[in-house]
């Protein structure tokens, strides 16, 4: 009897221990905050600032690291990329021939020599070697009327170029024959062909050699 009495003491100590534990647990999960739906904001704006500082961290790097070499300290360092080197720079006379060939080469030749009796060569010419503000003013306007070249005398026509070229072009063409075909003369800068060019607006018509050989002596 007093063992029965003893079981069923336990039995429900043990049954108001469970309840009183329930009733904790509920009173527990009654006042624990709700959870927020979705993510906090302020994590995911850090991460965006890091995702953007390591992007373009790289990219600076990738730019001015020169290439990773630790030994070379230098903020004018070559920074081209391997195996590409950059172009030549080319003088006026250069940069003239393919204006010469272009605009020039079927009267006066690609070897400057000219066509006897029709077209006066332009290698060994003393008008060519001479003054420029003679030759500037032939390319602009033109040239008619009997001429003597290297001794020998022709009559023909050349047709102006001056509303084709730019100075620069005219610069560049005019330094290339006085470069080549054993001519030795300085370049003609643009500077003086805009220059004569403005000078000579008002003229109308071909220049002829008469009126050339008063300029410049």
């Amino acid at each position: 009897m007093s063992a029965n009495h003893d079981n069923k003491f336990n039995f429900e100590a043990s049954a108001a221990s469970d309840d009183s534990i329930r009733e904790v647990h509920a009173k527990l999960q009654s006042n624990k905050p709700d959870k927020p739906h979705g993510y906090p904001a302020l994590p995911l704006v850090m991460l965006g600032i890091m995702c953007c500082i390591g992007f373009f961290g790289s990219i600076y790097m990738v730019h001015y690291s020169i290439r990773f070499d630790p030994l070379v300290v230098n903020a004018h360092a070559n920074r081209a990329k391997p195996g590409i080197s950059e172009k030549p720079t080319l003088t006026r006379a250069q940069l003239g021939k393919s204006i010469y060939l272009a605009n020039c080469a079927t009267c006066h030749q690609p070897t400057g020599g000219g066509v006897p009796g029709a077209f006066p060569p332009l290698a060994g010419s003393e008008w060519v070697t001479g003054t420029e503000e003679r030759l500037v003013r032939i390319v602009l306007h033109g040239l008619q009327g009997p001429i003597k070249v290297a001794g020998n005398d022709y009559n023909n026509v050349m047709a102006p170029l001056g509303a084709v070229l730019k100075d620069e072009q005219i610069a560049n063409v005019l330094s290339y024959v006085r470069q080549t075909w054993g001519n030795n003369a300085p370049d003609v800068e643009p500077a003086t062909v805009a220059k004569i060019r403005a000078d000579t607006a008002s003229h109308s018509g071909y220049w002829t050699a008469e009126e050339l050989l008063k300029i410049g002596n």
